[in-house]
């Protein structure tokens, strides 16, 4: 049975931390599909159109991955896509407390379900998507905090 592991979050955008997160699940999985899911209580800052293709550009030799959108419950996600693994990133106590809650939900909800979490890197945990939205935001260049793109121009803010 292939080993699917989906790596959901809303990427706004997506950062070395991301990247650096599923580069390194990479040898454990058969395939890692990165979910750009709809959430309501967020205000997108970029197009969900934009994060694809950046997302597409930063992995775009490596058949292994690929980048879709979603809405709805992650976990009904992963069954569509016969996938047996969420995969998801941790860079503090406090992200370890909310995404161990979710974890649980997840597989109370779908008991086959196992919740992957890697550590991030030393250098990658302050790095939020948050943050670098504030520093595209103000002007202020946030190229060192997001993987490499053909046209680094578009990652600036546009009223």
């Amino acid at each position: 049975m292939e080993r699917i592991a989906i790596f959901p979050g809303s990427f706004d955008p997506f950062t070395v931390g991301h990247e650096s997160i599923v580069t390194r699940a990479l040898p454990l999985f058969d395939k890692i599909i990165i979910c750009i899911g709809y959430n309501s209580e967020k205000k997108q800052f970029f197009p969900i159109e934009k994060r694809i293709q950046w997302i597409k550009e930063a992995f775009a030799n490596n058949p292994k991955i690929e980048v879709e959108t979603f809405s709805g419950l992650t976990v009904e996600y992963c069954q569509s896509k016969n996938a047996k693994f969420i995969l998801r990133g941790l860079r503090t106590a406090a992200d370890f407390e909310y995404e161990r809650a979710i974890a649980q939900i997840n597989k109370k909800m779908v008991f086959e379900l196992e919740s992957i979490f890697l550590l991030t890197t030393p250098e990658h945990t302050p790095i939020t998507s948050t943050i670098v939205r504030d520093i595209i935001r103000h002007g202020g260049n946030a190229l060192q905090f997001l993987p490499k793109v053909k046209d680094p121009e578009a990652y600036k803010y546009k009223q």
